[in-house]
């Protein structure tokens, strides 16, 4: 799903603090994860994929140092909390199966930093509403896909077909 990287890139670009003009290039960044994350101490900083993974774990799951830092970020960035919110609720209702769900989710999307994510879901809504109530993935299928194409880059320019067989094959 992209959840740290679609958060990393949103949080990048938004900012409730930044003027308009200042969003391309500025150098007042506070309001940002990238801006946030500028102004810890230099051991201390933290890249904006970092901090975005962070806001997607489970706090469960982060050491002390990193339940700090996620409790500052959100502090210094209110609207990631909400992000946060948004992000882990649509988490929930794929895993839950609650197609009733995903439309007062898409109001609540469409007015937070993960608006264009929302849009992107409004685009597509028949195909997520298929994922959310069918049984069927297509895992095991991308994994083979996976598979094959790691064992194609290692073998880039060794062997024919005859070999790339063999390795496939010894693979599974």
């Amino acid at each position: 799903m992209g959840n740290a990287e679609s958060l990393s890139r949103m949080a990048g670009q938004r900012s409730e603090c930044r003027p308009a003009s200042d969003r391309n290039g500025g150098r007042n960044q506070i309001g940002t994860v990238a801006g946030f994350a500028s102004e810890y101490p230099a051991g201390f900083r933290r890249n904006p994929h970092t901090i975005a993974r962070f806001l997607t774990v489970g706090r469960d799951r982060l050491s002390k140092s990193e339940s700090v830092t996620v409790a500052a970020i959100e502090a210094g960035v209110p609207l990631l909390v909400e992000a946060r919110d948004i992000v882990a609720t649509f988490q929930a209702m794929i895993r839950k199966r609650s197609l009733g769900d995903l439309e007062p989710w898409l109001e609540r999307a469409r007015s937070s930093l993960v608006a264009s994510f929302a849009s992107g879901v409004v685009k597509d809504q028949a195909a997520v509403a298929a994922a959310i109530t069918s049984p069927w993935s297509n895992g095991p299928t991308d994994g083979q896909i996976t598979k094959l194409k790691l064992v194609k880059r290692q073998m880039y320019g060794r062997g024919k077909l005859d070999l790339l067989q063999a390795r496939v094959i010894g693979a599974a």
